[in-house]
């Protein structure tokens, strides 16, 4: 058996609207689905983005309960000629990077925290293909 790759990442959220000025309003990412006061799912290229209010979400209903809580970490992957526009676009949008990361052959990465306080990272395509 063989995992393609991870389809959907998910992040727990206090509060929806602030979740969607984010992601859709300085990201850019595309609502595909909401539920008001549970959850908001985004696209984020060929993946899919769930932020839920955990508090609802663990209660369960029609799929299992779920539940978390802390500051989490995700990746964004984007074009190496795309990296340095997107670096722009969140300093625009006025998001702190807190960081820059050169990992070596030519492979970059940005950090940056949500109003939850999730690190947020933007990565070079192709860095974790190098070297197989």
């Amino acid at each position: 058996m063989e995992i393609k790759k991870i389809k959907e990442t998910c992040l727990y959220v206090t509060d929806l609207n602030r979740c969607r000025e984010f992601y859709q309003g300085k990201l850019g990412l595309d609502v595909i689905g909401e539920v008001k006061g549970r959850h908001i799912f985004f696209r984020a290229g060929a993946s899919v983005l769930l932020c839920f209010v955990p508090e609802v979400s663990k209660k369960g209903g029609s799929l299992p309960p779920h539940f978390g809580s802390g500051q989490l970490h995700l990746a964004f992957e984007v074009a190496p000629t795309a990296y340095e526009g997107w670096k722009v676009k969140v300093k625009d949008s006025g998001i702190s990077i807190e960081q820059e990361y050169d990992w070596g052959g030519g492979f970059l990465s940005f950090y940056f925290r949500d109003p939850d306080e999730h690190l947020l990272e933007v990565v070079m395509e192709g860095m974790w293909e190098r070297g197989k």
